[in-house]
């Protein structure tokens, strides 16, 4: 018996970054995103024997190990052998996995922590475990930010076991995905006015938000205040999108970028302000990096009639726009036979 799952990577709007602690026990985050058609791969076949091997099809890496191999974190395929230390082992049984995704981490669509649900799903389809969607958002949390003490926010996990429109609300004791009902003509017209531009580089997220960390506890400059007036725009980016004002929702993507940029100083780089920058000149609303920044892909908000006159300007300056679609669906599994 084989076992798959997919789960979606996300486009995030706006409010990236109070997602992040201690900012969210403080004063608490949220966050507007949306899941796309580039997903996160992950397959599972039942061995007869006590291996375990997992493979890695975007980085052609494999390893091997035995079901009573002690599995330490090396920095190679730590997030496969934390999800078996939590959810596999001894158990005895031999296990094949197989993982791949439509997006390297460090590209700003979430791409780490999707594999993470991916895998959980996995194993949880396996084993007929009584998970919830929030309890696979909240384990693949703890496994990659506490057990792995990979830096990062929350929204990730949550947006890939969900799927679709969420607007997601962080707290000190809980977390409150809101599902959006946005009527299909409004979700069809911002469709048609988005860009995604890979800006030709990944980036280390965890350096970034180790800064703005910091510069959040030392109080810097003006970073608490950029904090607050960006869960501000969040609330109205939903309310502009659930009412379908997407002209308000461009200019307040503009609005979000500028304050996220006052959180570190890395988040932004020349190349990607030529970019930004390029996209405004030939009449794009707003934009901004999608996760931590430094890198990874750009989405800009366009006018219908200026959105293949912005491509072709980004592509000038060496971006690469690339295609997509939104995804309903959150984190799937199904089994194969084989």
């Amino acid at each position: 018996m084989i076992i798959r799952s997919k789960a979606p990577l996300r486009i995030s709007f706006a409010g990236g970054g109070t997602d992040v602690s201690p900012y969210v026990e403080e004063r608490g985050g949220v966050v507007l995103s949306t899941t796309i058609d580039k997903y996160a791969y992950t397959s599972l076949r039942l061995r007869d024997d006590k291996s375990i091997t997992v493979q890695s099809l975007d980085y052609d890496i494999m390893a091997k190990y035995h079901v009573d191999d002690e599995l330490l974190y090396d920095g190679e395929l730590d997030l496969v052998k934390a999800v078996i230390k939590n959810m596999a082992n001894g158990n005895g049984r031999g296990l094949d996995f197989f993982m791949h995704s439509d997006a390297p981490p460090g590209s700003g669509l979430g791409s780490s922590s999707t594999v993470v649900v991916a895998l959980i799903g996995l194993i949880q389809r396996w084993k007929h475990l009584p998970l919830t969607s929030y309890d696979i958002a909240e384990l693949a949390y703890q496994i990659e930010r506490v057990d792995l003490g990979i830096k990062g926010g929350m929204q990730d996990q949550y947006a890939a076991v969900f799927g679709g429109f969420n607007f997601i609300e962080f707290g000190e004791s809980a977390v409150i995905v809101n599902p959006l009902r946005i009527e299909p003509d409004i979700l069809n017209e911002l469709q048609y006015s988005l860009l995604l531009c890979y800006t030709g580089r990944t980036r280390l997220s965890g350096n970034i938000i180790t800064t703005q960390v910091k510069n959040y506890v030392r109080g810097e400059g003006d970073v608490l205040a950029a904090m607050d007036e960006l869960k501000n725009i969040t609330l109205d980016m939903k309310n502009a999108l659930l009412q379908g004002n997407l002209t308000d929702f461009g200019a307040l993507l503009h609005e979000a970028w500028i304050n996220k940029k006052k959180m570190a100083s890395q988040i932004t780089t020349s190349t990607i302000d030529v970019l930004y920058e390029t996209a405004r000149e030939h009449g794009a609303l707003g934009g901004k990096i999608l996760g931590a920044g430094g890198g990874g892909y750009l989405l800009v908000y366009s006018p219908f009639d200026r959105k293949h006159i912005i491509a072709e300007a980004l592509e000038k300056h060496g971006g690469q726009v690339v295609e997509f679609t939104f995804d309903f669906h959150g984190l799937t599994t199904w089994e194969a036979r084989g």
